[in-house]
């Protein structure tokens, strides 16, 4: 088995960490969360010579799944995840679009296959976790990949912050139960990436972040 490695593709005013998980010896992998700027997702699989074997999403907001759709139609893959709880979001992209003044520019998000707690996902010989982790958005799930000790957690905690809740949907209580039942416990030494912004350790987070304090 090769070595876990990651792009990220920063994508759409959003700014949102398009994440290409690959293994490096077979360069084979996905890619998660695909909030648009397709061309720069398939340019980014292409420049690192990368084939992308699904499509994996954390939740159905728009800045993560707008480019969903027509990436999955430009690669011929399946979409996979977010949880069900999240079918009323990934059925209102396009409602979602229009808040952002970005109608017509994004589709709704309709997924091959719900994933639920426990669930497992993989390409290669790269197994991940599937942990449910609401709060953010109800259907929000993580990917946890207990050999790499690595984690991608979507929009549920940043570096030094956590996910916002005041979306449709969100809860800070469910929010905070997720970080601190689900993903402190799988360890300090465990690295993550995450929707926006630098990915980090639990630990670090576990010991300075002011919202788990």
């Amino acid at each position: 088995m090769g070595q876990l490695n990651a792009v990220i593709v920063p994508v759409t005013p959003f700014q949102q960490n398009c994440t290409i998980l690959f293994d490096v010896d077979e360069k084979i992998g996905v890619v998660v969360d695909p909030g648009g700027d397709v061309e720069h997702i398939v340019a980014g699989l292409k420049e690192n010579n990368i084939t992308a074997t699904a499509i994996w999403i954390t939740h159905g907001h728009i800045d993560h799944v707008g480019g969903a759709m027509d990436l999955k139609e430009a690669l011929g893959v399946e979409i996979i995840g977010s949880h069900e709880d999240d079918r009323p979001l990934l059925e209102k992209v396009e409602t979602q679009a229009q808040l952002y003044g970005l109608a017509g520019k994004v589709r709704n998000c309709i997924p091959d296959r719900f994933l639920k707690e426990g669930d497992q996902v993989s390409f290669g010989e790269h197994v991940f976790e599937v942990l449910h982790c609401p709060g953010h958005a109800p259907g929000h799930v993580a990917y946890y990949n207990r050999a790499a000790k690595f984690a991608h957690v979507g929009d549920v905690l940043f570096r030094g912050s956590v996910g916002r809740t005041d979306l449709p949907g969100g809860d800070h209580d469910a929010l905070i139960r997720s970080i601190k039942e689900k993903l402190l416990p799988l360890g300090d030494d465990i690295g993550f990436l995450c929707g926006h912004g630098p990915g980090g350790r639990f630990g670090e987070e576990r010991r300075s972040n002011p919202f788990l304090i």
